[in-house]
């Protein structure tokens, strides 16, 4: 990892841009290629829909994946997750991966100086790709402060069980104690940390072989994942492509602050409420990534 990363930024929002800007970055995935995405809560207005990634999973040539949830709602079980899938469309243009649907789960570790997990605990099917790309949709979150690439390499590519042991930062390690986990949560910085130390592990699996796309649209400041989400409260800022997950969130973030849009102070106090930073430093400290980064318009 260099002492500063290459982000390249667009203001243009197309499907089309997002495999202009994979191409412009330069990293072709390679191998069986597991496509990250975040399928939408039932009832969340503001995910952004399979039509839109259609152009760039098929330019990559890989396999749409997803994970269940750790919580009530319509993505706790496959069964149900399976449906809400068709329900949102996404099998209209993909065969969708549940890469936990199947046990055992996996645990991959934890490489760097880590303090809560003991691992990354995620679904079998995890092994099967040899590099990914990571598709998010940046947005608040109301335990994170804020989603974007960090989030989907951690709670993202978790198991169930696995997000129980973010969530819980290493306390509890099974899909049967997602009921007691919300009763019993950690000091925030520790939950904060445990992602990043769960990022950690994702990408020392695919080393290089990973690439993180975060698209600000639809910026809420509740997550995909919200039944009942606010409707977005900032203007579209643009699409960001890099290698750096550390330095891709911070970017966003940026431009979040510089932005004179007057729905950023509001988009600005979900992320300090939760010290949603925090997950930024720490996914720095770990060596995933730098604060350090050019970015490049392509505008």
């Amino acid at each position: 990892m260099g002492s500063i990363s290459k982000v390249y930024f667009t203001k243009e929002i197309t499907p089309e841009v997002v495999v202009k800007l994979y191409d412009t970055l330069g990293r072709k995935l390679e191998g069986n290629v597991a496509i990250k995405v975040h399928s939408g809560e039932a009832g969340n207005q503001n995910f952004l829909h399979p039509e839109f990634w259609k152009p760039v999973v098929d330019h990559v040539g890989g396999t749409v994946v997803e994970c269940n949830t750790a919580y009530e709602g319509e993505r706790n079980s496959s069964e149900k997750h399976r449906k809400l899938i068709g329900a949102h469309g996404w099998n209209n243009y993909f065969a969708v991966d549940l890469m936990d649907e199947d046990g055992p789960d996996v645990e991959i570790p934890i490489k760097r100086h880590h303090e809560h997990l003991k691992s990354d605990i995620v679904g079998k099917n995890f092994m099967k790709y040899d590099s990914m790309l990571v598709l998010s949709h940046f947005k608040g979150h109301p335990m994170g402060g804020y989603g974007g690439a960090l989030k989907q390499l951690s709670i993202g590519c978790a198991s169930s069980a696995g997000k129980v042991n973010i969530h819980s930062a290493g306390k509890y390690t099974s899909a049967e104690d997602q009921d007691v986990v919300w009763t019993d949560l950690p000091e925030q910085n520790s939950f904060l940390e445990s992602m990043a130390e769960a990022a950690s592990a994702v990408v020392d699996h695919f080393q290089d072989k990973i690439v993180y796309v975060n698209v600000m649209a639809n910026m809420s400041v509740d997550c995909d994942c919200c039944a009942i989400a606010e409707d977005p409260c900032m203007k579209d800022i643009g699409i960001l492509i890099s290698t750096d997950p550390v330095a891709i969130d911070k970017a966003c973030i940026d431009l979040v602050k510089q932005s004179d849009d007057p729905g950023k102070e509001h988009f600005l106090e979900r992320v300090t409420s939760r010290n949603g930073e925090h997950t930024i430093d720490a996914a720095c400290d770990l060596g995933i990534g730098v604060m350090e980064y050019e970015l490049i318009n392509c505008d």
